[in-house]
């Protein structure tokens, strides 16, 4: 498999809500860095993610753009979900946030992703205004501050 289908293969996993095909496919020592206030580990990393798609059933990464060099894979990947279920975030200070309806379409964000032995490694996407976590959490009316 090349470095972009992996990439696609835990796009569409998470997509799909299947953490244990995502599992099989992030490496123990993952890192994912950029739109959170510290980079957080494989367990920290699918903890975010099941919490997320648990409360937008429809979330998707829209990938575009895919580029491969070595064992990098860049890609735009701009995300979309209705939030129709409780986001209860594995986070400290962030609150639970009942199902709302609203939608969330953040800005295309610049991610790139490390693949080693057919594993993501590391996932680093870079900072734009409006986009991650706090895109998200602003898009769905979270007072921050």
């Amino acid at each position: 498999m090349s470095a972009i289908d992996t990439v696609k293969a835990g796009l569409a996993a998470v997509e799909a809500g299947d953490f244990e095909k995502l599992d099989s496919l992030i490496a123990d020592d993952y890192v994912f860095a950029g739109p959170v206030a510290e980079p957080l580990g494989k367990r920290e990393y699918m903890g975010l993610q099941a919490a997320l798609v648990a409360a937008m059933p429809n979330w998707k990464f829209n990938a575009a753009d895919f580029k491969e060099i070595g064992d990098i894979v860049t890609v735009i990947l701009q995300v979309t979900g209705t939030q129709t279920g409780e986001l209860s975030l594995p986070v400290p200070g962030v609150p639970k946030i009942p199902g709302s309806g609203k939608k969330v379409s953040l800005p295309g964000e610049l991610s790139t992703f490390t693949v080693k032995d057919g594993k993501l490694v590391r996932l680093d996407i870079t900072s734009t205004p409006g986009g991650g976590l706090l895109g998200i959490l602003s898009q769905l009316g979270v007072p921050m501050g």
